[in-house]
């Protein structure tokens, strides 16, 4: 019995002994997978960067391209220099600049590979190509840099420019390396993984002295980079050049989207920049300069800029007073009783010459039986279910939340509730005479051109919306659009509701609040025009509107900072941006010179204005003293309004 044991021991050991020799065979003579990492000094890992996607407009109109460039990488423990001075006469740069990139190299890692020169033209880097042999340590990568041809729609596009320590540290998939390119902001940092494309690696070997020897086991082991998708967008870029001309010496937006699709046509961020200065090796130099700009181009105004709405308001109200029942289109209300002024139109109007002429009596008596129309008896209660309604119901256009545009910086706004007002002034302590400044888009409603140029095309769609957004596909127009931007938002408003509203915009062009030169032949532009307040220096110029009324092509809203009444500037830049895209061509002549005359740049660029936020010390006032007092700031509020906003 023991000796059959000793046998099954012997065995054991045998068959466990078979088992290794058969692994190192594997390991050293049919897989090569060690070899290769062991062979470091003589076969080279190279990562091939694929060429980023470029961005089109929606007639696929080149936006942005790719321009050839060469990197130039170090890995510290293998430099060898002997001459450093006339490697950096070589390099084209000091001994000073030398001794600080090397130093960040060493601090990213002494053994691994980072960015120590981007974006060597060719013609730099035929220059040194050859001499690099004689320095160790220094290798070459191809790389591109973005150009911009068309020189506009900045703050749109974003840029791409060297990967952020947080960034790199913040990755869920590794994928970027020390020195990497990545899109910023805009479209870029939207669409980064589609436009970057897919990495390739290669395996080459070469000599001690680094130089090129062929491919590894005939590119055995190599995997092929996948370009970049490319990215179509919305925008009409002739348009877009156009209205950017209109802006100049102004401070402000005009964007514009096709109703019938969200696909934004335009998007101009006043005062820009040319794109190309952040596409280069002088990245930082420019960017700082742009930051300490005054009048802060990096803004993208359209998405990040915030604004009291002003008299373009009162088509939502209109809108949300006529779907409760206590607004009719022949409903006519005086002047008598409200503590706002008129714009000394004729004699008391109905609904379609109140939004014709601009009326704030009118706004104020329809906002007021709005409020109060429920089954509460207490003023306090009654208002507060009122403002309820109204809030659930003006949130349906999109106010006071992000519409989700196709960009990582778009911003809220605000747009007042029941809880705002009760952590203002306590609860039951507040009622319409405290919020009435709303009713004409004042006191603290916030928001974005964006929102209201939505606002517009879900008028001239009569009812619905599609998210605002720059794709129109990938590869091809059509193509790849996110779901979320062919889902249509309604507004619960039924759509006979708009026709009264619709007729007093065109109104207000053919002969109320907007100038009558920019009532354009052949355009049939509805609008409504807007006056944001603005306590340091001229009121904002703000319009709205779509054209034609029926089967509307385009809806626009622009925002001219301190040009004052909205008939005026902006009106004129809607009327020729909208003139332009559906003719394709400029015939008010006369028009396009006046505004491109004016000249609106402040002195100082004063902040985007703020909520009015009522102090501490109010909350504690009874309401018969509370009630003069908010009346009193609500009459300075609208005291500046033009005569005809």
């Amino acid at each position: 019995m023991f000796e059959n044991r000793k046998y099954i021991i012997i065995g054991v050991f045998c068959l466990v002994g078979l088992v290794y020799l058969t692994r190192l065979f594997y390991l050293q003579i049919l897989d090569d997978s060690y070899s290769l990492e062991s062979s470091s000094n003589s076969i080279k890992r190279v990562i091939e960067v694929p060429v980023r996607g470029q961005i089109y407009d929606r007639n696929g109109k080149l936006i942005v391209y790719n321009t050839p460039v060469y990197d130039l990488y170090v890995t510290p423990r293998q430099v060898r220099i002997p001459d450093t001075l006339a490697f950096c006469r070589l390099m084209g740069i000091t001994v000073s600049e030398f001794d600080s990139l090397m130093a960040i190299a060493k601090a990213y890692s002494p053994v691994k590979p980072s960015l120590f020169l981007r974006q060597l033209s060719k013609e730099d880097f035929a220059r040194i190509q050859d001499a690099l042999v004689d320095y160790r340590g220094f290798e070459p990568a191809t790389s591109s840099m973005r150009t911009y041809p068309a020189r506009t729609l900045a703050n749109a596009l974003g840029y791409v420019s060297e990967i952020t320590k947080r960034q790199l540290d913040n990755q869920e998939t590794i994928y970027y390396r020390q020195g990497d390119y990545i899109g910023h902001n805009g479209l870029e940092e939207q669409y980064e993984e589609q436009l970057r494309g897919k990495r390739g690696v290669r395996y080459i070997m070469q000599n001690v002295r680094g130089i090129y020897k062929g491919s590894w086991k005939d590119g055995e082991y190599d995997t092929l980079s996948v370009p970049g998708q490319n990215l179509y967008t919305g925008i009409d870029i002739e348009v877009q050049k156009y209205a950017d001309s209109l802006m100049q010496n102004k401070v402000g937006s005009v964007i514009a989207i096709e109703p019938a699709t969200g696909e934004i046509l335009v998007s101009v961020s006043a005062p820009t920049y040319d794109p190309n200065l952040l596409s280069s090796r002088h990245f930082s130099k420019n960017y700082v300069k742009l930051l300490r700009n005054p009048y802060k181009p990096l803004i993208n105004r359209p998405v990040m800029a915030s604004y009291r709405p002003g008299s373009t308001f009162k088509l939502i109200q209109a809108l949300v007073a006529q779907q409760q029942g206590t607004l009719f289109p022949n409903t006519v209300y005086s002047h008598a009783g409200a503590p706002v002024k008129c714009h000394g139109h004729p004699g008391s109007v109905n609904l379609y010459g109140a939004v014709q002429y601009s009326c704030n009596p009118y706004f104020y008596h329809v906002f007021r039986r709005l409020m109060y129309n429920n089954s509460e008896s207490n003023t306090f209660k009654a208002s507060a279910a009122g403002l309820q309604y109204w809030h659930d119901m003006v949130q349906k256009f999109g106010i006071g939340e992000r519409l989700g545009v196709d960009l990582p910086s778009e911003l809220k706004g605000k747009l007042p509730d029941v809880e705002y007002y009760d952590k203002i002034y306590g609860t039951r302590r507040w009622k319409f005479s405290t919020v009435y400044s709303l009713s004409i888009g004042e006191g603290e409603l916030l928001i974005s051109p964006l929102k209201m140029v939505n606002v517009a095309a879900t008028i001239a769609n009569r009812g619905y919306y599609y998210t605002p957004h720059y794709i129109k596909g990938f590869a091809k127009p059509g193509h790849s659009v996110p779901e979320e931007y062919r889902e249509r938002h309604e507004t619960g408003i039924n759509p006979k509701y708009f026709e009264p509203v619709i007729a007093g915009m065109r109104a207000a062009v053919t002969n109320g609040t907007v100038m009558r030169m920019a009532n354009l032949p052949d355009v049939e532009l509805c609008g409504k025009t807007g006056t944001s307040q603005n306590k340091k220096g001229e009121d904002h110029s703000i319009f709205i509107g779509f054209a034609p009324a029926n089967n509307p092509k385009i809806a626009i809203a622009v925002f001219v900072e301190n040009a004052g009444w909205g008939g005026v500037a902006a009106a004129s830049v809607a009327a020729l941006v909208t003139e332009r895209y559906l003719k394709r061509r400029t015939d008010a002549k006369e028009l396009e010179k006046f505004i491109t005359e004016k000249n609106y740049m402040p002195a100082v660029v004063t902040s985007p204005p703020k909520p009015v936020v009522p102090k501490k010390k109010d909350t504690i006032l009874k309401d018969s003293t509370r009630k003069p007092i908010i009346a009193k700031m609500a009459m300075n509020m609208i005291k500046s309004e033009r005569a005809k906003e």
